[in-house]
């Protein structure tokens, strides 16, 4: 006897009647429904966490240094009360030039794609 016989046997022994049928029916359909769009998951969610730390590492050394280079370049230029903030808002166009590209390249795709 197959293994697949054996389970089949105990799935029929547990469910005699209507209502333990309907049980194991609605057991056997969501655990359907619910581990195939799953099965991977858990390799997607990894690559996407590890890709979004990897881009906010960069951006921050990206950032730092473009302030770091606006302010030993160009010293004498950026003096008085508000333009001392100016190196300070080319590193946060920098940031946000990232985040623009980055968030351009989302792809919209469905985690399980449809099989036609």
């Amino acid at each position: 006897m197959a293994v697949a016989d054996k389970d089949q046997q105990k799935k029929t022994a547990e469910a005699e009647g209507p209502i333990g049928q309907t049980i194991q029916l609605v057991k056997d359909y969501a655990r359907q429904e619910i581990q195939g769009p799953l099965k991977g998951a858990g390799r997607w969610i990894g690559l996407g966490v590890a890709g979004a730390l990897c881009i906010g590492i960069a951006t921050a050394f990206l950032a730092l240094g473009v302030l770091r280079m606006v302010q030993t370049e160009w010293p004498g230029t950026f003096h008085g009360r508000w333009m001392s903030l100016l190196p300070y808002g080319i590193g946060l166009f920098a940031c946000l030039l990232v985040a623009g590209v980055a968030f351009s390249r989302i792809n919209k795709q469905p985690l399980n794609k449809e099989q036609r």
